[in-house]
C-alpha cells in the first residue's frame, strides 16, 4: 500500500520528535547535518528537512528498529514514508 505525502510527513514528524528525545543520537544528527535547534523547529514545516531526518535514521537498522518500536510502526514504514517525500524516489540503473 502506497502512503500519501501527508501520511509520510506525519511519520517523518514522529521520527523528528523521536530523534529529538535521543540524547545520544540527536547530537550526531546535528553534527552530521550542521542543523541547529532552530533548524529543527523550522524544519518540522519543511518536507525536504523531514526527508533528511528519515534519511539519517535509515542509515542504521538499530535506529530504525528503535524508532518503529517506540512509535508502534512496522520496520519498513520509515523507508516507505521517505519514498513519498521530495528526493525519496529510488533510482533504477537498469
Amino acid at each position: 500500500m502506497k502512503l500519501s505525502q501527508d501520511a509520510a510527513e506525519t511519520i517523518g514528524l514522529k521520527c523528528l520528535a523521536w530523534l529529538a528525545e535521543q540524547e545520544d543520537l540527536l547530537p550526531v544528527f546535528m553534527g552530521a547535518t550542521g542543523a541547529s535547534v532552530d533548524d529543527l523547529r523550522n524544519g518540522a514545516k519543511n518536507a525536504d528537512f523531514i526527508g533528511a531526518v528519515l534519511d539519517f535514521v535509515l542509515m542504521d537498522d538499530a535506529w530504525i528498529e528503535a524508532f518503529c518500536t517506540a512509535g508502534g510502526l512496522p520496520n519498513d514504514m520509515p523507508m516507505r514514508a521517505r519514498a513519498m517525500l521530495p528526493g525519496g524516489a529510488q533510482m533504477n540503473w537498469t
